[in-house]
């Protein structure tokens, strides 16, 4: 990310209309393929009823925005996304050039400290700093320039069961870490060691970057999944999507130690029982929390093998 003293003279933004169903895969889309910035609005005036708070939820037309550099082409970026995403995908996109103003700043309209649980609260980096108290701690993040802000359904689930768990001493994976907000958070809530597994190098630049903003670089191991050594963690959250956790069930199983806690997430409603029936053999899944169409699965760990 370029910083706010050279900025660029004209921006590029590309825009999508899509369903709910494909908009935060788009939106991830975007970030990977190096948009500064990432939105997400209602494209046809759908009235949304007191949200619950701390939760972003999805229109049935998403409008999903992405604020490139103005030297970027277009046809390349187009071109990647739709190698990226789903066939059909991608409808009718909006290209636009943008005079020079401070976009990032605007972006960062509406974006204040969240608080998931209650005990953890991320907070923009150009916030003032919440005042804790208790137990509650806090992470500092940039929404919109990593793959993670908290404020999807599916991270906001597993933000809020990170939370709830006793994570004093003990031994996490985060696999498929993006932006590294679970993994931070985790060790921010007193994980001894935190593993950060992606396969993305700009998302392990991304998560170290964070990491180090926080204080728990220290804590926070970041690999590709080659990398990974041999471990059995006693928690393990992953915020993928289904297609890619029903793939990574033997693999995601073999770093748990009996009785040790699983959350997936980026998971639509019509497709837990699938990966409840896919975990079956390892683990005892169930839905413990719902956001819109959005639901987490969390479990045990038993004593089967893989």
């Amino acid at each position: 990310m370029a910083s706010d003293a050279h900025a660029p003279k004209t921006w590029l933004r590309l825009r999508f209309v899509c369903s709910s169903e494909t908009a935060a895969a788009l939106a991830d889309h975007l970030s990977e393929c190096g948009a500064l910035a990432v939105s997400l609005d209602d494209a046809e005036d759908e009235p949304l009823y007191e949200p619950p708070s701390g939760t972003t939820p999805l229109w049935s037309n998403t409008r999903v925005s992405g604020l490139f550099r103005g030297d970027e082409n277009p046809a390349r970026l187009l071109g990647e996304l739709e190698r990226r995403s789903a066939p059909g995908a991608l409808r009718a996109p909006q290209v636009e050039r943008l005079e020079d103003r401070d976009w990032l700043c605007v972006h960062r309209e509406g974006f204040e400290p969240t608080r998931f649980g209650t005990r953890l609260w991320v907070v923009p980096s150009w916030s003032e700093p919440v005042e804790l108290t208790n137990d509650e701690v806090s992470i500092t993040l940039d929404p919109g320039i990593a793959f993670g802000t908290g404020h999807h359904p599916s991270t906001a689930m597993c933000l809020t069961w990170l939370a709830g768990q006793r994570l004093l001493e003990r031994t996490l994976v985060d696999y498929g870490c993006g932006s590294g907000i679970l993994a931070v958070a985790a060790a921010r809530l007193g994980a001894r060691r935190v593993w950060a597994v992606d396969c993305d190098e700009q998302a392990l630049a991304a998560t170290r970057r964070n990491a180090a903003a926080n204080d728990v670089a220290d804590r926070i191991r970041v690999v590709a999944p080659g990398d990974l050594p041999s471990l059995t963690a006693e928690l393990l959250v992953s915020n993928i999507l289904a297609n890619t956790l029903d793939g990574l069930a033997e693999t995601l199983c073999r770093l748990l130690r009996p009785g040790a806690r699983l959350a997936l997430a980026g998971i639509l409603c019509e497709q837990s029982p699938r990966l409840v029936a896919r975990y079956a053999p390892w683990c005892a899944l169930r839905v413990s929390a719902r956001d819109g169409d959005w639901v987490l699965l969390d479990g045990t760990r038993g004593d089967h093998g893989v």
